[in-house]
């Protein structure tokens, strides 16, 4: 028994140190991401995100003016030491001192000796930049300023918000009806239609874009929020249905019995007993849609466009690399903004979340 339990203690031991592992990994990206979103932007191109931690880094002492006409072809007298203008410009280390040039035409130089310190500089202008739409100034780090255009992001954000709600409550309700459906009401046809709609769940969505959009241009669904809410309820129905008749068909059979005997009706059923009864499994599917409909691109793309009124976040973001790669400061800033409401929901509803994983794994 006591070995028994040594073994227990062990692996449990393990499967704790291997989940400490993948969070910190998991951890580390999302914190340098967020750090760097509150960085300007000459810092975040002259030094990284972990540089806001205590370190020790050069740092000026003391400036030595050179005289007006040093020769920078020529070796360079400093302190009694010559060094050549390559050397001077990627800085050289004498003892604990190292010696870069500040300004070359001003024959400006900086002597740095290594100290602790952190680079605390943080600022609100990213998101502001990348909320907005109007223009702004970062600084370079050559000490110049360039002005650019916000990328009003924000229009995007409630556009994400109003295509993402809508594709996650529509699709969860309609298959929470038919997974009751399939697993307590006898019909003709209903083990046939089940099956149907699990063979779907091995349809890859591009197979039904272009017969899809066809139709939807017919109807005038095309760039619509209808049109891109029916499509998302479409490709999420099958993987809900069945997810939601696993938790459904595990409920005791008594309680509806109990419920016809009383006189209670279908609907009376699924809203007063099965919708408390399937919080967990509601909830646990609700993340996996809300996700999967957030980070899309290819759906809202097809059905609602690329044009900035209906623009979601994904397009938006995909847009900024194309167009804007090396700035780094509206990509973390923007990215960080696409992550937070997806992580908001899922620590809302985490304790849910395993619960609803193993709803219906174990029966009795």
């Amino acid at each position: 028994m006591a070995k028994r339990r040594s073994k227990l203690k062990k692996s449990k031991w393990l499967v704790n140190a291997v989940l400490a592992v993948i969070c910190l990994v998991w951890s580390i990206p999302t914190i340098g991401l967020l750090v760097s979103s509150f960085r300007p932007a000459a810092d975040i191109l002259q030094s990284g995100w972990w540089n806001v931690l205590p370190h020790r880094e050069w740092q000026t002492v003391e400036q030595l003016t050179l005289p007006r006409d040093t020769d920078l072809r020529e070796p360079i007298d400093v302190k009694g030491q010559t060094y050549t203008d390559d050397q001077l410009r990627a800085g050289v280390t004498v003892g604990d001192e190292r010696y870069i040039w500040e300004n070359r035409r001003a024959r400006l130089l900086n002597v740095q000796e290594k100290h602790w310190g952190a680079i605390t500089n943080f600022t609100t202008q990213n998101y502001e930049a990348v909320l907005g739409g109007k223009e702004y100034k970062i600084a370079l780090p050559d000490g110049g300023t360039k002005t650019e255009k916000g990328s009003g992001m924000g229009q995007s954000f409630w556009n994400t918000m109003a295509v993402t709600v809508p594709a996650t409550v529509i699709p969860i309700l309609i298959a929470s009806f038919a997974a009751y459906a399939f697993a307590w009401l006898r019909f003709p046809g209903r083990r046939s239609i089940f099956v149907i709609i699990i063979a779907l769940l091995v349809v890859p969505i591009q197979v039904a874009l272009i017969p899809i959009l066809k139709d939807y241009t017919s109807l005038g669904l095309n760039g619509t929020y209808a049109g891109i809410w029916l499509a998302h309820a479409a490709f999420g129905l099958p993987l809900i249905t069945y997810f939601m008749y696993n938790a459904i068909s595990q409920l005791p059979k008594d309680l509806f019995e109990s419920a016809f005997m009383d006189g209670a009706t279908n609907f009376t059923i699924f809203s007063r007993l099965i919708l408390p009864l399937t919080v967990p499994a509601l909830a646990s599917i609700s993340i996996f849609q809300f996700l999967w409909v957030w980070n899309d691109y290819l759906v809202s793309l097809i059905f609602l466009g690329s044009q900035p009124e209906v623009q979601v976040m994904s397009m938006k973001i995909a847009n900024l690399v194309g167009s804007r790669g090396n700035d780094w400061h509206l990509l973390t800033a923007a990215a960080f903004i696409s992550m937070l409401t997806p992580l908001a929901v899922f620590f809302a509803l985490q304790k849910y979340f395993v619960r609803g994983l193993l709803g219906g794994s174990v029966k009795g």
